[in-house]
C-alpha cells in the first residue's frame, strides 16, 4: 500500500536579499494510520515543512504525493479543496474565533463546504460530544481554560473526516497535566485510523508518539545518524 505522504526531494528557498534554502533536499515518508511527531531546532526547517504538509505553502522542487495525489500540478482552487477535505490543522494558539461559540467554532469548516445549517450544528454537536464538550457548545472561548479550548480546535480539525490530522505545537499553551490529556486524544484518534503528524519541541509529547522524525537545518536526520549522535 502506498504511503500516506511520500516528500521526494522537496527544495524550498525564501527569496530575498540573501535567499533563504530552508529546506534541502527532504525525503519523506509517512504510511497510513501513523503517528509521528516532527521535531527540531528553530530555524531547522519543521514550520516549513508542516506548512508544504499542509498545502499552505508551495515548493520548488521535487515532489509530495498525498493520499496517491501529485500536489505540485494542483490549481489554486483544487489545492485549496484537497486542504478542505483532506487535512485537519490544530495549532497552538488555538485560532479559533472569539465572538462564536464552541458549537459555531467547530461547524465553520462545513460552512465552507456548503452544509446546511442544521446539518452543520448537529455534526458539531457530535464532534463537541466526542470531546466531552457537549455541555460546553454555547460557551464562548473566553470562558473557556487551555484544554476545553484545545478540544474544541481538534473537534473543528476532526469534522470533515481528514485523511490526515497536522498539529503544530499542540501542547505549547498547556500546562503539563492538559498537555498529557491533550495527548491522549491525539493517541485516541490515531488508534481510530487518523494520520497524525505533531510538530512539537517537547521529547514527552514526540515519546507519546511511535515515531519521532528530527529534522536539523533543512535535512531530515535518517535513524542510523541519530543513533550515532545520541
Amino acid at each position: 500500500m502506498e504511503p500516506m505522504i511520500k516528500l521526494t526531494d522537496i527544495n524550498k528557498t525564501y527569496p530575498g536579499a540573501v535567499p533563504l534554502h530552508v529546506l534541502k533536499g527532504v525525503n519523506l515518508e509517512i504510511e497510513r494510520g501513523e503517528l509521528v511527531s516532527i521535531m527540531g531546532a528553530s530555524g531547522s526547517g519543521k514550520s516549513t515543512l508542516l506548512n508544504i504538509l499542509g498545502i499552505l505553502d508551495n515548493y520548488d522542487t521535487g515532489e509530495y504525493i498525498l493520499d496517491g495525489m501529485l500536489i505540485r500540478t494542483l490549481s489554486e482552487n483544487k489545492a485549496a479543496e484537497m486542504r478542505n477535505h483532506k487535512i485537519g490543522f490544530v495549532f497552538q494558539s488555538f485560532n479559533l474565533i472569539n465572538y462564536k461559540d464552541a458549537l459555531e467554532n467547530v461547524a465553520l469548516p462545513l460552512f465552507y463546504q456548503g452544509f446546511s445549517r442544521k446539518k452543520r450544528n448537529a455534526m458539531a454537536l457530535e464532534q463537541l460530544d466526542r470531546m466531552g464538550l457537549k455541555d460546553w457548545s454555547h460557551h464562548l472561548p473566553s470562558e473557556m481554560s487551555g484544554g476545553q479550548k484545545q478540544r474544541v480546535a481538534i473537534a473543528r480539525a476532526l469534522i470533515t473526516n481528514p485523511a490526515v490530522l497536522l498539529a503544530d505545537e499542540p501542547t505549547g499553551a498547556l500546562d503539563s497535566k492538559t498537555s498529557v490529556e491533550v495527548m491522549q486524544i491525539f493517541r485516541q484518534l490515531n488508534g481510530e485510523g487518523v494520520t497524525t503528524v505533531i510538530v512539537t519541541h517537547d521529547p514527552k509529547v514526540a515519546m507519546q508518539t511511535n515515531r519521532t522524525i528530527r529534522i536539523s537545518d533543512g535535512l531530515i536526520i535518517p535513524d542510523d545518524q541519530l543513533a550515532v549522535s545520541n
